[in-house]
Order: C-alpha cells, then structure tokens, then sequence
C-alpha cells in the first residue's frame, strides 16, 4: 500500500507539474475554440462598373434562454414576442411557447430565425431582450457571407467561383477562381465556448480578429454585349435544338474579353452555362482552319489569291479516303481566293498536298510558328490544349496533311481560333484575349492589367490584307452571304465539321463562324460555334452559327450607342441605364454609388443594397418599378432608399 501511494503521489506530481500545461490546454480546447470567420470577397465588377458578384452578409439569430434572469425574462418577454410576431409574421403565442419551452429545457442555443438581411438583423439587435446584448439579454448573432450574381445566370460560368473543402483545398473555376487570392480577403477569428448538445456558443459580441475584406476585381465583360450574346446564342440553340454553344466576343486591339457565354442542354431540353466551352473544348474546327492553312501557304509563298486549283468533280481521293465538296459535281478550275470565299475542302486539300508533300515538316512548322501549337496561358483555369499533328509522330499518316488543310485532325478551342482571326484583323499582331482591367480597393488601384502580345507579327501586313480582303468576300459573295448588312462589313469564315465519325445517318455536325467588325476597321472580333443542331432543322455554319454572329454585330453596332439593356432573366431583356458615362466617372471615384436597378427581382435588389450598407423600404413585390434614389448618386452608409414594387 505504501509503494502504491508512492506511485499515485508521483503521477500526481507529474500531472500537475510536468504534463499540466498539455492537459489544461486540452481541457480549454474543449470547452474554449477560437474559429475562423469568413471575410468578405471583395466585389466583381463589368468593365463599365456594374457588379458581376458581390457577397451579402446573413446573420442567424439565436437565443440562449438561461443567461437571462428571472426579472429580466418576465419584463421583456412579452414584447419580445409581440416584436417577433411583427416581424416574421408568425402568432406571439408561437415564440411564447418556443421560448418558454427553451427555458424549460434549458436551452442555450435556440434558433430564433436563419438568413437575416443586414436591415432586418438591426432591427431585430433593438428588440425587446436582445437590446441587452449577449451577456443579459442572450442574443447570439452568427454572421456569414453569401456570394450573389445580380445578372443572374448569364456568364455564370464565366464569373465563377471558389470552394474549399474541409481539407483545405480549393476548387477554382471561372474568374472567381481565377483572381480568388485579390478577391478573398483575410479570414477573422471569434472565440466560442462548448455548450450542451455539442454547440458552440460565442462568448461576447466583439471578434477577436476583425475579417479583412477581399479587394475588388474590375473585368473586361460588358454586361450590355453579354447580355446581347447570351440571347443571341440561346435563341438559336433552341431553334435548332442544339446540344451546346459558345459565343466569346473579343476587342480587337486590346485583348479584353466582352462577353462570353457558354450554354449547354439540360434532360429537360432547357439551356444553362454548363462548361466553359471556349475556353476548354478543344475540338476538330472544320473550315473555319482554312484561315490559318491560307495564311501559312501564303507567308510560305508558295502561293498567292490567284493560285488555280482544279476541284474536278468535287471529289478527290488520297490513298483510301476521299475528300469532298458540299457542292456535287465541284466549282471546276478555281484560284485559291475563290476557294476560300466557296469553302471548298478538295480545293484546299490539293493546294497544300501539290506545295508540301515533299515536306509537310514545312507547313506544320509555319502553323506552330503561328502560334498555334501551344495555349494562350489564360488566367482562367482548364484551358484546352491545341493539338497539331507532325510528321513522325504516331497519329501522322498519308492522309493527315490534306485532311489538316481543310480543318481535321487538328484540336483547337474557341478562343484560340478567336484569337488568330483577331491577330488578322490586327494586321498580325496577336493579342492575349484579357478577362481582367484591375484590382482595387476602394478608390485605389492596386495592381492594373494591360494589353499583352503574344507575338508581334505572326505573318507579313501584306498577308494580313490579302486573308482580310478573303473574309470580306466570304460575306460579300461566298458562303456567308446570308449575313451581309446594310451600315457595316463583316468580314470572317463559316464552318462546318463533322461532330462525329459515324454512318451518315447518324452523323453529328459542329457549325462554327468567326470573324471581326467592321470589316475595314475592325472594333470586335467574334466566334460562334454550335455543338450537333437538329440536321434536319439545318447543320451548316452560314445557316446555323453565322446568323448569330449577325444579330451580336448588329446589336453592337447600332443599339448600345442609343440604349444599353442588360437581362436579370433567362428569357428577357430590361431597360436598365441609357447612358454609362457618368456612372462610370463617378464609381471610379467613390465606393458607394447608386446603381439602376430598376427591373432588378426584389431579392437581388434588397440583397445588393444591403451590401452597400443601405436600408431599404419596399412597397408591393416583384420587380423594382421605381427607386427613390436615382441612379449614379453617391450614398451614404445607413440611408434608406425606397423601392416601389409592380
């Protein structure tokens, strides 16, 4: 017995003396935890200052019922009650009942009401009981963010997100994901203490690390041009009952991406941004690579516009394959600019096999040299990568050369086809296509994205034109006739290529049209594709893509200079401001303008100005038919603007 209390007198001392620190610091983890609060991204923004994403604070209320003392709860319980029944609609004998059940059941942490907007947590923080804080009136308040699109789901895809697992790791997609490091902001810390039920409960009002706002992001998209592509491409989907499309619309001399909208079919036959189609679909482009074989053939000089090719019959065979014309029975004798306004596969395979058979290390080489052979290093991730088959490899066979001059066997997406048609439009100077302008704080800015080149020259200004003045013809008497328009040229290329290499019976077709406008002084240039249409609504690229193409021009051209519109629907367009000059001006100056949101839905409205810390009043529901603040105001923090519902 002795030696036993020896042994418990000695792990004794070694409990409190030398493991004591580990134990107590076990002991306080478990009672006492200190967690992370989210901080506030930081806004995205069109490049004309209209918000892409913003995050909206919520506050879950909940009550811990025994804090409060016996005098305190018989004073106030009553219009606390009669306060909440006010407020959220439900009877005062409802919330007398719940609370006084909680206090029975000595429940420290009831759940009072979820997903409070910054307006209503305030008025609720004053009610009866809570107005006496954490300590004597048990109000807990638990605060997160929610990240809203107030467009809605048009570039959905595009905008994005960023999500962290449990360990740790983020998904990135889209320009939230992209810029998540500027937009995400320092996490805060708030300590909070084990109660019954394994709950954790915060102790006091105050955090013990303030979260830090995330910086705000300033994109290149248009929401006015996006919101003309989005409608533009879903009309035609729809009409054709397509599988999936993607439109991207590119400034020409800078890069900056203006919209770019990426819709895919639903089981339900309905269309959403599914994928990033133009940035990630690497794919077979069809005709639309005639651009760059004609180019190549002619830096090479091994042709030039007059060179003559004999299509014969329409019909070329090389070894055990043929190559065909849409046109039964050929265009007979006809130069290489010709070929290119008609789109004529046997024209084009002949061209390039009679000039590089000999060494089609020669060809390849100028398209890689091109810079066609590698990605463009997009800040958005899961670009797709390019392929260009080469001699000796394991894929190069007697037929791949003629087959590459007219577009197979060759892998490219959207956006890098968009960006060789640019770098023609821009007499060979290819441009990195840019989702971002800059990165701000408040009024400050604090890192600026500019234009960047790729390559200065990816062909001679000489080229340059003559290509130009060949996708001015395709429009003007080639294959894209049908989309020819009265105030303006288009210039640029149809396509269409096999989607699949089945029967024809159950053969599956891409329809594709890129190209730039004006024609003679090009602003935008423009590419959409559309993935396997009804073939018996239409497959071809001059009757399925280019007409949409036509409708984005057009819009461009001759709408937004007289009204901008941007949707908040799937189906329709809303008037929203008529002139972005002074908006612009101003919000580059001030954190807190007013924006129109007029036929915005109340719960995006309200969600928006609260997060410019805003009160709002409304009249009616729906939509917003008349705000009491008019658009391009500067406001202050607190004030109420009221909104009239129809």
């Amino acid at each position: 017995m002795f030696i036993f209390a020896i042994v418990v007198l000695v792990k004794l001392v070694n409990i409190q003396f030398v493991e004591g620190d580990a134990y107590r610091k076990k002991a306080q983890e478990r009672v006492f935890k200190t967690f992370d609060i989210p901080a506030n991204r930081g806004n995205l923004y069109d490049s004309k200052g209209n918000l892409l994403a913003t995050s909206v604070p919520k506050y879950d209320i909940r009550f811990d019922v025994l804090t409060v003392t016996d005098k305190d709860f018989r004073v106030h319980i009553k219009p606390l009650c009669e306060s909440l029944s006010k407020e959220f609609g439900k009877p005062v004998s409802y919330y007398n009942k719940l609370i006084r059940t909680a206090r029975a059941n000595k429940n420290r942490y009831l759940l009072i009401r979820r997903n409070l907007g910054y307006s209503q947590y305030m008025r609720v923080k004053q009610f009866p009981l809570f107005a006496l804080g954490a300590n004597r009136g048990g109000l807990i308040v638990e605060q997160r963010t929610v990240r809203e699109h107030p467009i809605g789901k048009i570039a959905e895809r595009t905008v994005g997100y960023e999500r962290r697992d449990e360990n740790g790791y983020y998904t990135r997609v889209g320009l939230e994901g992209a810029y998540g490091p500027f937009l995400r902001g320092k996490e805060g810390k708030r300590k909070k203490q084990k109660i019954a039920k394994n709950q954790w409960k915060p102790i006091g009002d105050a955090n013990e690390v303030e979260p830090q706002d995330g910086y705000d992001v300033v994109s290149t998209i248009d929401v006015n041009i996006q919101d003309i592509s989005h409608h533009a491409l879903l009309a035609q989907l729809d009409k054709y009952d397509a599988e999936h499309g993607t439109v991207v619309v590119m400034e020409t001399k800078t890069g900056e991406i203006k919209a770019i909208s990426n819709l895919g079919r639903t089981n339900s036959g309905k269309y959403y941004e599914k994928l990033n189609y133009a940035v990630g679909e690497a794919h077979e482009p069809g005709s639309t690579f005639k651009l760059m074989t004609i180019v190549a053939a002619l830096e090479d000089k091994v042709i030039d516009s007059s060179y003559v090719i004999d299509t014969g019959n329409g019909r070329v065979k090389f070894y055990d394959r043929v190559v065909k014309d849409s046109k039964w029975g050929g265009y007979g004798k006809i130069s290489a600019a010709k070929a290119f306004e008609l789109s004529s596969n046997t024209a084009f395979a002949k061209m390039i096999d009679e000039n590089y058979k000999g060494n089609p290390r020669k060809f390849v080489d100028r398209l890689i040299n091109m810079g066609l052979g590698e990605t463009l290093g997009l800040s958005i991730k899961g670009e797709g990568k390019p392929k260009i088959p080469y001699p000796g490899d394991d894929d190069w066979y007697g037929t791949t050369l003629p087959w590459m001059a007219h577009g197979y066997g060759v892998a490219i997406t959207p956006l890098q086809t968009l960006a060789f048609y640019n770098a023609i439009a821009n007499d060979g100077e290819m441009v990195k296509p840019r989702f971002i302008k800059e990165v701000k704080t408040w009024d400050k800015v604090r890192e600026k994205f500019d234009k960047e080149v790729l390559n200065p020259t990816i062909c001679s200004k000489q080229t340059a034109r003559v290509a130009k003045e060949m996708m001015k013809n395709v429009v003007k008497k080639g294959t894209a006739t049908n989309i020819q328009t009265d105030n303006f040229d288009i210039a640029g290329k149809t396509g269409t290529c096999w989607g699949n290499y089945g029967r024809d019976k159950e053969r599956e077709y891409i329809s594709s049209f890129a190209g730039y406008f004006p024609a003679d002084k090009p602003i935008y240039s423009c590419i959409v594709v559309i993935h396997r249409p009804n073939k018996e609504k239409g497959y071809y690229g001059s009757e399925v893509a280019a007409p949409v193409f036509k409708t984005i021009a057009t819009k461009i051209y001759n709408d937004i200079p007289v009204i901008d519109e941007v949707s908040y629907a799937a189906v329709e367009s809303t008037p929203v401001v008529e002139s972005y000059d002074k908006y612009y001006h101003n919000v580059q100056k001030y954190k807190t303008i007013m924006p129109n949101v007029t036929g915005m839905p109340a719960m995006d409205v309200i969600s928006l100005l609260e997060n410019m810390g805003l009160k709002v009043e409304i009249k009616g529901s729906g939509r917003v038919k008349k705000q009491s603040i008019e658009p391009g105001v500067k406001v202050k923090n607190n004030q109420t603007i009221r909104l009239e519902l129809s």
